[in-house]
């Protein structure tokens, strides 16, 4: 993977959040990219939660101060970053006060989910695009982990569609067991609609659901891993059925070889 770029786009990542398969595989598999000699960007939000001191994270005033209209409100874009200690790894955090700055990823303290987590969710994917573009950082892969992270594939093929930045970008999607039982925003469809996002291509998110938002994001993937033992059969069998490109579960000790070839001889 020697001189490729691929851009990481993940809802978490150790060592920044506690460890859980989401977080884990978004640390490691950029780690193997790099150790390749691969040149490697990761996203992630910077939740309330994340302690700046002691990760050393500091405001980019260059990448900063655009705004984002999400549901017809302009949202101020904050850029942060941090490098994981001994790696070389950059990570850029998307910040915004009125959707990351409470102490907490997803859910309040009685694990009840945020009403705005749909909102949460599309300023993210364009923060992460708008981001890139002020970057001038052209990726061959986008690799997408976690739920939060999952409106980067719907909006890359059509609120970006016409970017030439991003001709030849191939979007990989790794799929992870459910991690929410609940259905967000019922409006979460409109808001996206309001993007000029055609309603067809988006039709899973009238029931916003963890299965159906997988679903948006991996009909508009390139390709797809199952990265998880527990993903659902029906998430599963919608996968294999997709006709894209997809890795089954891998084991983590044996990843490293598997996701680099199917990088090599399926996305690129």
């Amino acid at each position: 993977m020697e001189e490729k770029r691929i851009l990481f786009v993940s809802s978490e990542v150790v060592p920044y959040l506690a460890e859980n398969e989401v977080s884990s595989m978004s640390y490691d598999v950029p780690k193997m990219i790099n150790d390749q000699g691969g040149q490697i960007r990761i996203f992630m939000p910077r939740y309330g939660n994340i302690n700046e001191r002691r990760h050393q994270l500091h405001e980019v005033i260059r990448l900063s101060g655009m705004n984002l209209v999400v549901n017809d409100l302009d949202m101020p874009l904050i850029i942060k970053v941090a490098s994981i200690p001994k790696e070389r790894i950059q990570v850029y955090f998307i910040d915004n006060d009125e959707y990351f700055k409470r102490k907490a990823t997803f859910a309040d303290e009685e694990g009840v989910m945020y009403p705005d987590n749909d909102e949460r969710a599309i300023f993210f994917a364009k923060g992460v695009v708008e981001t890139v573009k002020k970057l001038n950082w052209v990726p061959d892969i986008i690799h997408v982990h976690g739920w939060l992270a999952s409106m980067l594939p719907v909006y890359m093929k059509h609120y970006y569609k016409n970017e030439a930045l991003f001709a030849n970008t191939k979007i990989v999607t790794s799929v992870y067991s459910q991690s929410f039982d609940e259905t967000l925003n019922l409006e979460m469809i409109n808001k996206v609609k309001f993007d000029g996002i055609p309603e067809e291509a988006i039709s899973d998110l009238e029931i916003p659901n963890y299965e159906n938002i997988i679903k948006a994001a991996v009909k508009h993937s390139d390709a797809v891993i199952i990265a998880s033992e527990n993903v659902s059969p029906s998430l599963t069998k919608f996968i294999e059925s997709s006709e894209k490109p997809f890795l089954p579960f891998t084991p983590k000790e044996k990843f490293a070889e598997i996701y680099t070839d199917f990088y090599k001889t399926k996305v690129l």
